[in-house]
Order: C-alpha cells, then sequence, then structure tokens
C-alpha cells in the first residue's frame, strides 16, 4: 500500500536523494505497523549563517489508529545521519506503541520499603520489617545490591513482597540510595 508522505522542507532546498531516503525509512516503518495511517517529516537546517557546519533537524511525525507517534532529532551536520537517527527513535517508539496495543507490555511489581530487621549470615537468610510491622523473609539468591554480606540490621531497603509456599517473601532486595 502507498502510504502518504508529506515532506516539508525549512532552510533548504529539497532534493531527490533526500527524498528517496525518506520514503525508503517510511516503508520501513510499515515492518513495524501495519496500519499506519499517515507520515509527516519535517527537514529544517536552522540558522544557515553559522560559522560551524550545517545543522539539520529532524521532525517525523506518524499517525496510526488509537496515536500519533512525534519524534525530534536535533543537531546532526549530515541530513542523513539526521533521518537515520530520527527514523531509528521513530521505528522504536512505534514498536512500543504496538506492543501496547497488543497487551505485550510487561508490568511490573511494586516495590515496598522496609528495614532489615536481622540476618543470618551464616544460613544465608535473613528478614525485613515492613512498614506495616510484618516480617518477610529473603535469601541470599533474592539480594540485588549491596551484596549480601554488606546489609546489617537497620538497613532500608526496598523490594518486592511475592508470595512463597508458607508465606510472603521479599525479592529483589536492594539497600535504599543513602543508606
Amino acid at each position: 500500500m502507498q502510504l502518504p508522505v508529506q515532506i516539508t522542507y525549512r532552510g533548504m532546498t529539497s532534493t531527490a536523494a533526500i527524498e528517496d531516503a525518506v520514503r525508503d525509512r517510511v516503508a520501513k516503518l510499515e515492518q513495524f505497523h501495519a496500519r499506519i495511517m499517515s507520515c509527516r517529516v519535517v527537514i529544517e537546517q536552522p540558522g544557515r549563517h553559522k560559522q560551524q557546519g550545517k545543522q539539520f533537524v529532524v521532525h517525523v511525525d506518524v499517525k496510526v489508529p488509537g496515536g500519533e507517534i512525534a519524534v525530534n532529532r536535533d543537531h546532526s551536520e549530515d541530513v542523513y545521519i539526521a533521518l537515520r537517527d530520527a527514523f531509528d527513535a521513530a521505528r522504536r517508539k512505534l514498536e512500543d506503541f504496538a506492543r501496547e496495543q497488543r497487551g505485550d507490555v510487561k508490568h511490573h511489581e511494586p516495590t515496598q520499603s522496609g528495614k532489615v530487621a536481622r540476618i543470618l549470615a551464616g544460613e544465608g537468610y535473613g528478614f525485613i520489617v515492613t512498614a506495616d510491622g510484618r516480617e518477610l523473609y529473603f535469601s541470599r539468591e533474592n539480594v540485588v545490591t549491596p551484596a549480601f554480606e554488606r546489609l546489617t540490621p537497620g538497613t532500608e531497603v526496598h523490594f518486592i513482597e511475592e508470595p512463597a509456599d508458607e508465606r510472603p517473601q521479599a525479592k529483589r532486595v536492594s539497600a535504599r540510595k543513602g543508606a
């Protein structure tokens, strides 16, 4: 399908090579979302009278059912690099948008805060007391940072509470910044 593409130039003149590069990149976007409705691309060369090299700015706006993807990539001295970077960013946003629409987005469990209540270093586990006074078990394997051996009673930590066989446990335990 021939996708409607609008290309606008500001502060510069169009060339067939740039037009072809834009249309090739738009065609590649269709691999990542089959229902793109339109694409607008603005290529500009602001401040043409500067002493330094020419700078190009590329804006890409892609419309899809249920949303719009907008990308701005500033300042590359090569128009083709500016195009590449802008379309790469648009591709990543389009992939993320498609994943969200499919429901493939990973949802992270909320973290909680607490303090290390006690450590049984020889056995490789310890307990965290939560803000509401409950104690949760955690093992050496559940500690992200710092190393298990560096945790001491009273250390403030973040963790994810997870059900276990006997009672809830703390997973992904990490010391709070500045603690």
